[in-house]
Order: C-alpha cells, then sequence, then structure tokens
C-alpha cells in the first residue's frame, strides 16, 4: 500500500466535478484525464462549502464587499452579501472551516478551486459591485486554507497542481 506522501489527497470543489452546486444550480465540469486519474487512485476529496454551510443551489449569487478578498472577510474587515444585500458572511465562513476540516481530516496538503467564487476563488473573485468585473484576490474557503499550509490552485492551474504532486 503506497503512502500519503506517494499518493498525495487533494480537496476539490465539487462543481469541477459537474455537481450542480453553484449559485446558478450548475456544475462547472473541468474536463480533465488528471481528474480520472487521481479520481481511480482514491485522492480526490470532494467539497461542497457552500453547500456545507446549508445553501441551496441554486441562490443568489454573492460577493465579498468593497473590492477586498477573503483575508478581509476572515479578518472582519469585509463581509460577503447576496445581489439583495443580504449579508451572508457568517455561512460562507463556516463554509470555510467546514472544508479546512474536511482537508486536515483527509491530510490533504492541495486543493483544486474554482477561480472568481467569493468561497474557492484563489486569483480572482468579482469585485462585489455585482457587474461582472473582477478583481485581484481570494474567496475565504483559499484563504483560510492557505493560512493552514495547503496550497490552493484554481481549475487553469491544474498542470501546476499535477508537478506540485
Amino acid at each position: 500500500m503506497q503512502s500519503d506522501n506517494q499518493n498525495p489527497k487533494l480537496l476539490i470543489s465539487a462543481c469541477l466535478l459537474g455537481h450542480p452546486v453553484r449559485y446558478d444550480g450548475n456544475g462547472k465540469l473541468l474536463d480533465n484525464s488528471l481528474l480520472k486519474t487521481w479520481s481511480d487512485e482514491g485522492r480526490l476529496v470532494v467539497a461542497f462549502p457552500e453547500i456545507m454551510a446549508s445553501f441551496s443551489a441554486p441562490r443568489l449569487p454573492c460577493e465579498i464587499t468593497g473590492g477586498l478578498s477573503g483575508d478581509d472577510v476572515l479578518g472582519g474587515r469585509a463581509s460577503i452579501v447576496d445581489s439583495h444585500g443580504k449579508t451572508e458572511t457568517a455561512a460562507f465562513i463556516q463554509g470555510a472551516e467546514l472544508a479546512l476540516k474536511m482537508a486536515q481530516d483527509n491530510n490533504c496538503h492541495f486543493a483544486l478551486l474554482t477561480e472568481n467564487s467569493p468561497s474557492c476563488g484563489s486569483s480572482f473573485i468579482y469585485d462585489g459591485s455585482f457587474t461582472g468585473r473582477k478583481t485581484i484576490g481570494m474567496g475565504v474557503v483559499t484563504a483560510l486554507l492557505i493560512k493552514h499550509g495547503i496550497q490552493v490552485f484554481s481549475e487553469t492551474e491544474i498542470s501546476m497542481l499535477a508537478k506540485a504532486l
């Protein structure tokens, strides 16, 4: 049997596997042979951060306010609101904490998360204006995972993740 160091596990956004958990009730299937290989090897730990925090799918879109980032949300300097102005910060933090626990319980040192999300974005997120504008930043899950030593990659960085594994 291989050790975890030879066959490390990685946390993956459920939407990247086609699960209909995004705010619009859809998945964001990442069609890549590496995912099948990693799945066949038992390396994928599938996370549904918003669903684990009791959101439904579909739901109203949410963004981090003020062009800020996940670190700002965790530090209490920003909030996450839905498109009707309802604050959803606590639920997003809860989802991030549950995703972190899942990663730690499964000894994940890597994560593959979907870009642009207020939870999972790793390079870009929406700027909080609900106008479709993006800004450099990361979501709450990404910020919390990185804070705990887990390397995060977006779906556009799967080849970099493969090298890191």
